[in-house]
């Protein structure tokens, strides 16, 4: 089959029929890098060619994005802070305000040294515990998630990058204590609300892991309150506490913080001016 700048308009024009403009064109421009073809040779006039095995995976591709698959499965990793990550449906794809998050840390601990420790609660593919070991390598980073499939990816993640991370499986809500104090815990749990899901695209909704997104309306302060209790417990003096939040609660995890006994707590804003990130520190 050759690949021609015929054939990728019309690739572009069947992505439209589910997804928007500007994220078709995305989503096409990642296919055909995923194929091996030049986009700008082929839009210059140079077609590529795609064997048998690549024609029946892109069809493939375009059907499961049709069935509302996220292409990041479909293609099985992602970009995230400059890295890319191994992803599949047991764990979340990693979104632009986590990076917003872990980019803060970084910018806010350039002093951490050998001795420090960085512990990641909930890490997923474990984006946020690399990234931050890739930024301080000279650190001990651990890393925990409930579920042994994720953490699965997580290692995978950690080997391709070439990282040593501690990871082990745990349920943060039963969590007693944790190995060794630490100098910084950082977590981006579940928060999204029940009733938000009507909100949400079918793309989340069908195929990323719940257990990782979704908390109950009655108790949607579950996770930070488990955590806040558990991280006041276990940072050392100085010890700095970082939280992706929903930006409905900003005001409520900012006064959980504040009544176990964290400092100069700050809610801040996101790049689309939402409040995204919560951070405190423990003195005494």
């Amino acid at each position: 089959m050759t690949f021609s700048t015929e054939t990728y308009r019309q690739l572009i024009n069947d992505i439209k029929l589910i997804y928007p403009g500007r994220e078709a064109e995305a989503i096409a421009e990642l296919l055909v890098e995923h194929l091996g073809i030049e986009k700008t040779k082929m839009l210059a006039g140079s077609p590529g060619g795609l064997n048998t095995d690549q024609s029946q995976w892109l069809d493939n591709a375009l059907l499961r994005l049709k069935n509302h698959e996220p292409i990041q499965y479909i293609l099985g990793t992602t970009s995230f802070y400059g890295l890319e990550f191994i992803v599949n449906a047991h764990v979340l794809i990693p979104r632009q305000e986590t990076e917003e998050l872990v980019d803060l840390i970084i910018k806010e601990n350039s002093e951490l040294s050998e001795s420090q420790k960085i512990l990641d609660i909930g890490c997923g593919s474990g984006c946020i515990a690399i990234s931050l070991k890739k930024a301080f390598p000279q650190t001990s980073v651990n890393a925990c998630d409930i579920s042994p499939k994720a953490l699965e990816v997580a290692k995978s993640n950690a080997e391709k990058h070439h990282v040593e991370i501690n990871f082990y499986e745990k349920d943060v809500l039963h969590i007693a204590s944790i190995p060794g104090n630490c100098d910084i815990i950082v977590s981006n749990p579940p928060y999204v609300t029940e009733s938000e899901k009507e909100k949400m695209q079918p793309n989340v909704l069908q195929y990323e892991p719940s257990q990782a997104l979704f908390v109950s309306n009655q108790d949607p302060l579950v996770f930070y309150t488990a955590i806040i209790e558990l991280a006041f417990r276990n940072l050392n003096p100085g010890g700095k506490i970082y939280f992706e939040i929903n930006e409905t609660k900003g005001h409520d995890v900012e006064i959980l913080m504040n009544a176990v006994g964290f400092n100069k707590v700050r809610i801040i804003q996101d790049l689309n001016n939402k409040d995204r990130i919560a951070t405190g520190i423990k003195y005494g």
